[in-house]
C-alpha cells in the first residue's frame, strides 16, 4: 500500500489504519433482529479509522463494520496504511468515473444500498470503501433478504456524520465548506410560496365562478336549491370539525393514491379551457367513467406520458423536474377541490397535522430509534431516493450534495387555509390591505424561512416544517380577526354577513276586506 505522501491540489494524500476499537480487543455487537446469511455474517465491530495528513499523525475516529466484506484486522500492527480518495460520484450509487487502484473510497450514504455502493467501488479497484452516515449516530450496514449477489472482498466501515465530515473537509483542502445559504432552499421556498398563491387564486376563483352562477340563478327567478352548507358547487368538498379530527393526516395519502397524472391532467385542462371552451363543453359518455370531455380525452395520453417517463426514469439525475411538475399540479388541484368552510375547522385541521408532524419527527425518535418521518422522506433501507410525495431541488453548490426537500403536508395544509382567506376577502369585498390572504400568506411565507433557519442551525437535522409554519398561519389570521372584530365570524361561519338580494314582497290584506261597487250617478 502507498504510504503517505505531500498533499495534492485539491486532494490530500491520507493513510487509514483499521484496527480494533479497544486495546483489549474488538466491541462485538450481535444482532438477531439482523440475521446473518451466507456473503453477510459478519458480527459488527467497532473499528478504528486513525488518519494521517503529510506524513503527519492526524485525527483519529471510530465507526462500525458491516456484516457483509471480509472480516476487519483486529490488532492495529496487522492494518494497512492505505491512501484514501474521495468517491465521484459522491454517493458511489453508479461506477466511480475513474479507477482507483488500491485507494479506500470515501462515499455519502443515501440513494442505493450499502452492498451496491461496495459492489461498485470494489469493481473500480477500491481496496474498501468508507461511507459516511448522515446523522451522528452510527447505523448498522445489513444485507437485505433477498439478495444473493453478495461476494464483496473489500471491508466497509460506516462512520457517523462529523466524523465523515471531517475527512471530507481534509480531502477536499478546506473547500468543503456548506454555503451559510443554500440556493436550493431559497428556490424551495419560492416553489412552495407560489404553489400555495396560484392554487389560492384558482380556489377563489372557482368560487366566485359559483356564487356568480348562483347569483344568476337567483335573478332569472329558476327554483333551485342552493346547498350551501356542501359547498354549493359540484365537484369541490367542504370537510366539517369531524373529518379534520378523524381524517386530517389521511387527506393527503387519500388524495395521492388516485393516478399519479391526475393532477397534471386537471390543471391542463383547466387552463386550456379557456381557449379551447368548446373541446371542455363537449362531452360524450365513456364505460366506467361516465361523461368526458372532448379536451380531457386529448390532454389524458400527454399526462399519461409524462408521468410514465417519470416513473421509469425516477433514478436519474433529472427525475426531479417531472417530480416537481406533477407534485406541484397535483396540491394545486387538490385545494382547488377540497376547502375549509371556516376558521374553527382550519384550526383543527393545522393543529392535528402540527402534533402529527412533531411525533413522527421528535417522539418517534424514542419508539423506533430513529425519526420515522425522515427515514420515510429519504428512502432508507430501499432503493428509492425518497418519497415522490415531496418537493425537491438538488444542492447545486453544496459539497455533499444530496436534495433540499419539503413535503406534500407542509404546502398543502396550510395552503387550505390561506385559500379560505382569500375566498373571504374575495366575498366580503376586502382589498389586498385590509382582507386576511395577504397576511396568512406572509404568516406561511415567514413560518416556512423559520423552518429552514432552523434546519441550518440544527446542523442539517431534519425539522418538521408544521412545527413553524402552523403557529404563524393560524396566530396571524385569530389575532387579526380579534383585532377586526371578525373572528366569530371567520370561526363559525366562513363567509361574510351579505343582504338577500332575492325577496317576496306581498302585500298584506285585511281579515274583513270588502269592495265596494262604484257609485252610479
Amino acid at each position: 500500500m502507498a504510504a503517505a505522501a505531500a498533499a495534492a491540489v485539491f486532494a490530500l494524500l491520507m493513510a487509514l489504519a483499521l484496527a480494533g476499537a479497544a486495546a483489549g480487543g474488538d466491541i462485538v455487537h450481535h444482532d438477531d433482529e439482523a440475521p446473518k446469511i451466507p456473503g453477510c455474517s459478519n458480527d459488527f465491530i467497532l473499528v478504528k479509522v486513525q488518519s494521517w495528513v503529510n506524513g503527519k499523525e492526524d485525527d483519529e475516529y471510530v465507526g462500525v463494520g458491516a456484516r457483509f466484506g471480509p472480516k476487519i484486522v483486529s490488532k492495529e500492527k496487522h492494518a494497512n496504511r492505505t491512501r484514501l480518495t474521495l468517491a465521484v460520484p459522491i454517493d458511489c450509487c453508479t461506477s466511480p468515473k475513474e479507477k482507483v487502484s488500491g485507494d479506500i473510497l470515501l462515499v455519502q450514504r443515501g440513494k442505493c444500498k450499502f452492498t451496491k455502493k461496495a459492489k461498485f467501488a470494489e469493481a473500480a479497484g477500491a481496496s474498501g470503501i468508507i461511507i459516511i452516515n448522515h446523522v451522528h449516530e452510527l447505523y448498522k450496514m445489513v444485507c437485505e433478504k433477498n439478495e444473493t449477489d453478495l461476494d464483496i472482498n473489500i471491508p466497509a466501515v460506516l462512520l457517523p456524520r462529523d466524523a465523515g465530515f471531517a475527512l471530507h473537509t481534509v480531502l477536499t483542502s478546506g473547500n468543503s465548506d456548506r454555503p451559510v445559504v443554500d440556493t436550493a432552499e431559497v428556490f424551495l421556498w419560492l416553489m412552495a410560496v407560489g404553489t400555495v398563491l396560484c392554487a389560492s387564486y384558482w380556489s377563489a376563483w372557482s368560487a366566485r365562478e359559483a356564487l356568480c352562477e348562483q347569483e344568476k340563478l337567483l335573478k332569472d327567478g329558476r327554483e333551485v336549491l342552493l346547498n350551501v352548507e356542501n359547498g354549493g358547487s359540484s365537484g369541490m368538498i367542504d370537510i366539517n370539525v369531524v373529518s379534520a379530527i378523524i381524517g386530517c393526516v389521511m387527506l393527503l395519502n387519500n388524495a395521492l393514491q388516485d393516478d399519479v397524472f391526475l393532477g397534471l391532467q386537471t390543471c391542463l385542462v383547466a387552463l386550456l379551457s379557456r381557449w379551447f371552451r368548446a373541446a371542455s363543453e363537449s362531452y360524450f359518455k365513456v364505460p366506467f367513467f361516465g361523461a368526458v370531455s372532448y379536451l380531457t380525452l386529448a390532454v389524458s395520453p400527454f399526462c399519461t406520458v409524462f408521468a410514465v417517463l417519470w416513473a421509469v426514469h425516477r433514478h436519474f439525475t433529472y427525475a426531479w423536474i417531472g417530480q416537481d411538475i406533477l407534485g406541484i399540479a397535483l396540491i394545486i388541484t387538490v385545494i382547488q377541490i377540497v376547502r375549509v368552510p371556516n376558521l374553527k375547522v382550519g384550526s383543527v385541521l393545522l393543529s392535528c397535522a402540527f402534533f402529527y408532524d412533531i411525533f413522527w419527527v421528535f417522539v418517534s425518535k424514542r419508539w423506533f430509534h430513529e425519526s420515522v418521518m425522515i427515514v420515510v422522506a429519504r428512502g432508507d433501507k430501499t432503493d428509492e431516493d425518497g418519497v415522490p410525495m415531496l418537493l425537491k431541488i438538488p444542492r447545486m453548490f453544496d459539497p455533499w450534495g444530496g436534495y433540499s426537500i419539503i413535503g406534500f403536508g407542509d404546502i398543502l395544509l396550510p395552503g387550505l387555509l390561506v385559500a379560505f382567506a382569500l375566498r373571504y376577502d374575495w366575498a366580503a369585498k376586502k382589498s389586498l390591505q385590509t382582507g386576511y390572504f395577504l397576511w396568512s400568506m406572509v404568516a406561511y411565507g415567514s413560518g416556512l424561512l423559520i423552518t429552514y433557519v432552523a434546519l441550518n442551525l440544527m446542523d442539517g437535522h431534519g425539522q418538521p416544517a408544521l412545527l413553524y409554519i402552523v403557529p404563524f398561519t393560524l396566530g396571524a389570521l385569530i389575532a387579526l380577526g380579534w383585532k377586526r372584530g371578525e373572528l366569530w365570524n371567520l370561526w363559525s361561519k366562513g363567509e361574510p354577513e351579505r343582504e338577500c338580494t332575492h325577496h317576496m314582497h306581498m302585500q298584506p290584506q285585511p281579515k274583513n276586506y270588502v269592495t265596494s261597487p262604484p257609485l252610479v250617478q
